[in-house]
């Protein structure tokens, strides 16, 4: 995923049968002018089958003499790897005269450094200003004539910048940044997540305006980090290049693109983010009200807050084995040798004694469809297993609050306790089978957009979106019905979930009844749910935003910004972190929305099953629906 392939299809910085390459990490192109015809539109020759070798640094041309990059010593040329090092891989003065030969006509085993290079993402990138002195004394040995125009440079580039390229090192990135991902994904959230319930517990009133405020504070501090890595604020912008190098030398990379394409994105986010807050400023003390029920609910049910470390421990361990085996199947590709014309990459053998054309095309790693369909079946099977363990800890939860409604919120020492126990009991014996579906068919739903999203910027790159408008009409109306669905169908399994705990039916059975009572109420407890899911929505990315922040800072240190761990861009891994801590926080947060829920949907039966008088609610929940009534009431009657 990190280094390159020399043209004998060794890896780079690792070691073989035949070569220790464990020290060498950088690729070098030795030839010049195939890197130069490899960039001319109409050239035969590709990039993938010049000539490459593994170095310890990136080779720069001397201001006195002629710098020369040799092959690996082999034959004749009896020198050890360690001592060909040391020589800066110049063993020219021994070459035989036709060896020497060879060389001027630029077919090995040594090759003149005319131009600089710099380390981008470990391969050396040529610079396209040669060097005046060795360029002149090139030419007074008789060498053939050597290309110095700009395609030199923009031909590496081309291929560093591929879409395949970049996916490689983004999610070497991950693998880099496996200690951010468990301090910024996995003990900082959840560090948060606790908090946040103990405030809810013990400061209901200000948390709806505090999540708020600090909501859209996280988020601007976050874009300000992206301006600062755009390189729009200060002069830290996200480089490609490696180690110390020349100030006047300037690569840029598509990372810088996408790093400065979300600085845009987060720019538009924050200032809807902001609007928005001020308008729902007047709603807010609903959700003070409703959080009050939860809270009130937590403080009976102590197990309530320690629950949730249980599917949280799950589910890190789980994340550990999930990466590592999406780092080996991304990594499980077969190298090949390419199919080329051989009579444009003849270079000296150092066993064969003579100038050989046979086999000489570069290596490259191809993937077999069963890997491709192997790493889709991953990411599928992780979105399910996650959608999986949230619903369990949602239905166990649930199960925990009705026992709680159902007993007329009666304190008792059981309560604290026994019904979290008693719901997980439940939730193994019997309702694992439903809860495996719901999780199953929200990822299903998922996995169709995803495709489909995927199709349409596919067809957009390629200029092959419908041009009818009614077929144009069409396209983003099954976009729009599938987001819709999707929506439908997460509000109908956490709802479902609700019903399983409370009825112990199987999961179509309780998503029906979930849909009936809450049509049937909608009026009286719409409100009341929306608002207070704002707020915990806000929370959740609460928690996740400060993830990112946090991750931003950790990759800023040293370690992550030179040597063998440079992450090529913070985008993937701070992703990670926000995505790692907003699922910390929704396995947490459910504690107070399940609750809320859970309640609400108890009075939605109790209702029904007493003529439209609950006989359990508690006290706190007839008052907050009682108030909302006569809101409603006043607002109908002006």
């Amino acid at each position: 995923l990190t280094y390159g392939l020399d043209y004998e299809g060794n890896v780079c910085g690792s070691k073989h049968r035949h070569r220790d390459l464990t020290q060498l990490e950088l690729r070098y192109w030795l030839n010049p002018n195939q890197v130069y015809e490899s960039g001319l539109k109409d050239g035969v020759l590709k990039l993938a089958n010049a000539r490459t070798i593994c170095l310890l640094d990136c080779p720069a041309p001397s201001d006195d003499n002629l710098n020369w990059v040799c092959d690996y010593p082999d034959g004749e040329i009896r020198i050890k790897l360690n001592d060909w090092i040391d020589r800066n891989y110049d063993y020219f003065e021994f070459l035989t005269p036709e060896m020497r030969n060879s060389s001027l006509q630029l077919q090995g085993p040594c090759y003149p450094v005319i131009f600089p290079s710099v380390n981008v993402y470990w391969s050396c990138q040529y610079i396209a200003r040669a060097s005046n002195s060795s360029l002149r004394h090139w030419q007074q040995m008789g060498g053939v004539n050597i290309q110095d125009d700009m395609i030199i440079d923009k031909s590496i580039r081309r291929a560093m910048n591929s879409r395949a390229s970049v996916l490689k090192r983004y999610v070497a990135d991950i693998g880099k940044s496996w200690p951010v991902l468990i301090v910024c994904g996995g003990l900082v959230p959840l560090f948060l997540s606790i908090v946040w319930l103990l405030l809810i517990r013990h400061f209901v009133a200000a948390m709806p305006w505090i999540t708020v405020v600090l909501f859209n504070l996280l988020l601007i501090s976050v874009t300000i980090f992206y301006y600062l890595k755009a390189g729009w604020i200060g002069n830290d912008a996200v480089t490609p290049i490696i180690g110390e190098h020349d100030p006047y030398f300037h690569v840029s990379g598509r990372e810088l693109t996408h790093v400065r394409g979300v600085a845009i994105l987060m720019t538009f986010i924050s200032a809807v983010a902001i609007l928005t807050s001020i308008a729902i400023i007047r709603r807010i003390l609903k959700a003070t009200s409703v959080l009050k029920v939860a809270a009130k609910v937590i403080g009976e049910v102590h197990a309530l807050i320690i629950f949730p470390a249980i599917p949280y421990a799950m589910l890190a361990v789980f994340y550990m084995f999930w990466l590592s085996a999406a780092l080996h199947l991304f990594s499980s590709g077969q190298v090949v040798q390419n199919k080329c014309d051989n009579t444009n990459c003849c270079a000296y053998d150092l066993v064969a004694k003579k100038v050989s054309c046979d086999r000489c095309c570069g290596y490259s790693i191809r993937y077999t469809p069963h890997i491709t369909i192997a790493i889709f079946f991953h990411l599928f099977g992780c979105y399910w297993a996650t959608q999986f363990f949230i619903a369990a800890s949602a239905t166990v939860i649930a199960g925990s609050v009705a026992s709680y409604y159902w007993a007329q919120g009666e304190a008792s020492p059981e309560i604290q306790f026994l019904p979290v126990f008693a719901s997980m009991k439940r939730l193994a014996r019997y309702n694992l089978g439903s809860v495996a579906l719901g999780s199953l068919i929200v990822s299903f739903v998922e996995s169709v957009r995803f495709i489909l999203e995927a199709i349409r910027r596919r067809t957009k790159v390629r200029g092959t979106t419908p041009d009818n408008w009614f077929l144009r009409m069409g396209h983003y109306t099954a976009r729009g019905c599938l987001k819709s669905v999707e929506w439908t169908i997460k509000s109908v399994n956490r709802n479902a979930y609700i019903m399983i705990a409370i009825t112990g039916k199987s999961f179509c059975k309780s998503s029906a009844i979930a849909t009936e009572l809450i049509m049937n109420n909608i009026m009286r407890i719409g409100k009341v749910n929306v608002i207070g899911d704002v707020i915990l929505f806000l929370g959740k990315l609460c928690v996740s935003l400060f993830s990112a922040l946090f991750g931003f800072l950790m990759l800023d240190s040293h370690k992550y910004r030179s040597s063998h761990n440079k992450v090529s861009s913070p985008l993937l891994p701070v992703l990670a972190c926000w995505a790692l801590g907003y699922i910390v926080a929704t396995l947490f947060f459910a504690v107070v929305e399940m609750s809320i829920d859970t309640i609400i949907l108890s009075f939605c039966q109790d209702s029904e099953e007493n003529q439209g008088n609950a006989q359990h609610a508690p006290s706190l929940l007839l008052e907050t629906l009682d108030s909302n009534d006569e809101e409603e009431v006043q607002r109908l009657t002006h």
